[in-house]
């Protein structure tokens, strides 16, 4: 529990620290005055401290940020509609009198000026992610799966949209999905778990025919079902023993290969799970290749109880082994990965506008919003399986806080760059008062989805 409140903190701060920081660094640049740095909406904790003419603070509602500059009329349009409670309090501090010299006034910047700083929490954001993206790549670089082929499908985990698939001969090998080429096991999940993707196309080797599975938007649900379904060709080859199990004492090791299990041919893996496990505490005879020399080995699986969809609880066999998974990893380099850092920066935009999109037609439940409840949990979850997935999800949020913030809300960067855009074609602001009202709906619309938000996140707490 700790960990996962360490790991909220980590994500909300960071993310929202970087996109306040280019604002920041953006006004200071362009010489805006700074009032207030915050991390965090509402009043300030007494974390804050004062440098020349700036305060930085951590206020108490860590759902945002904001960079408070000087301004000539912003605090007043906030405080009217309800926005200064956002920033701390009634904002009138926002004033320039006695603190600022009158160039230091955003209003008085020139229109490009003032579009840099209001974009520059967007850029940084998207900056961020693909420089965390470009470090993942140099390091890690990317594992693949080179199969293609489905072995098995899993007739109890397919969902009811992709019922084709329990007639197609096996094994099977996917060719293209929607035209695309696949050359690993990942592009074909990616396929299938890309929204955008409402019809999926499969071409099969010697099928003449796409096989074609339709899948909602929102059927977020289904489409991972699927991916389960599908179980991917793996060469019944072990990669793991367990020292002290049942495959151990019985003499198996890492590297032999599984050609037969009783009277049955062996041609894939799953093949020897379903053998193994339907055999609790029965011999089971497995023919073993090791270095060119075929063995014969008895072992009796051992009976241990695991969860059933329809019967609750069942004993299936276990020998406490492994599958040599055919992995590459695929390394970029530091040059490399430049252009796979930038590609999964806009493979996250684009995802988050679809389900944007989504929400907006009615195509995506509104309950599936997330708050930071959510988010906490989704960080704790990806801290404990490693470095790797979770600094790519810090990535991803940076992504989705920077296009979420270029909705055009007022308040939002997004609404504040329309009113801009409108000067620039106006040749003059937008009239006060309108601001003021489009201000105050913006707010209110800001804090039903924050609602919404907290309250789907203890709905999923309590539904559990």
């Amino acid at each position: 529990m700790l960990l996962t409140i360490v790991a909220a903190i980590f994500v909300l701060g960071v993310v929202i620290f970087v996109h306040e920081l280019g604002h920041f660094l953006a006004a200071k640049a362009a010489g805006v005055g700074v009032v207030r740095f915050s991390i965090g909406f509402g009043p300030a904790t007494p974390l804050r401290m004062r440098r020349g003419d700036t305060e930085y603070a951590v206020s108490w509602f860590p759902l945002g940020g904001y960079v408070m500059m000087a301004s000539e009329e912003e605090a007043e349009i906030n405080q009217e509609s309800g926005a200064a409670a956002l920033e701390g309090g009634s904002g009138a501090e926002a004033g320039v009198a006695g603190r600022f010299r009158p160039e230091q006034v955003f209003e008085r910047k020139s229109l490009p000026a003032r579009f840099a700083v209001l974009a520059a929490g967007v850029t940084m954001n998207a900056l961020f992610a693909w420089l965390v993206y470009w470090g993942l790549a140099a390091a890690y670089g990317r594992v693949e799966d080179p199969t293609t082929t489905v072995a098995e499908v899993d007739t109890v985990l397919l969902p009811d949209a992709a019922a084709s698939w329990t007639g197609v001969p096996l094994p099977a090998t996917v060719l293209r999905v929607n035209g695309r080429p696949l050359g690993s096991w990942e592009d074909l999940q990616e396929s299938i778990l890309d929204l955008t993707n409402r019809v999926l196309r499969f071409e099969l080797e010697g099928r003449a025919d796409p096989l074609v599975v339709s899948l909602a938007g929102e059927q977020g649900e289904a489409r991972v079902a699927l991916l389960r379904a599908l179980i991917p060709r793996w060469e019944p080859r072990l990669g793991e023993v367990t020292p002290g199990r049942v495959a151990d004492r019985a003499g198996l090791e890492p590297g032999d290969l599984i050609l037969r299990a009783n009277d049955d041919s062996v041609r894939h893996w799953q093949q020897l799970v379903r053998v193994i496990e339907s055999h609790p505490g029965d011999t089971v005879v497995l023919a073993v290749l090791r270095d060119g020399t075929r063995l014969t080995l008895p072992l009796v699986p051992a009976s241990e109880e695991v969860g059933d969809s329809e019967t609750g609880r069942r004993a299936v066999g276990k020998i406490g082994v492994g599958v040599e998974a055919p992995i590459v990893r695929i390394r970029f380099g530091v040059v490399g990965a430049v252009p796979e850092g930038a590609r999964r920066v806009a493979a996250d935009a684009g995802l988050v506008v679809f389900a944007l999109k989504g929400l907006v037609l009615g195509q995506i439940s509104p309950r599936q919003l997330g708050g930071p409840i959510f988010v906490g949990q989704l960080s704790g979850q990806l801290v404990h399986i490693g470095l790797e997935p979770f600094l790519a999800f810090l990535a991803f949020f940076s992504v989705n806080l920077a296009v979420l913030n270029l909705l055009p809300i007022p308040v939002l960067d997004g609404g504040r760059l329309v009113f801009l855009l409108a000067e620039g074609v106006l040749r003059r602001p937008l009239p006060r008062g309108l601001r003021i009202r489009l201000s105050q709906a913006g707010v209110a619309f800001l804090l039903a989805v924050m609602a919404l938000a907290l309250a789907n996140d203890v709905l999923r707490i309590v539904g559990r």
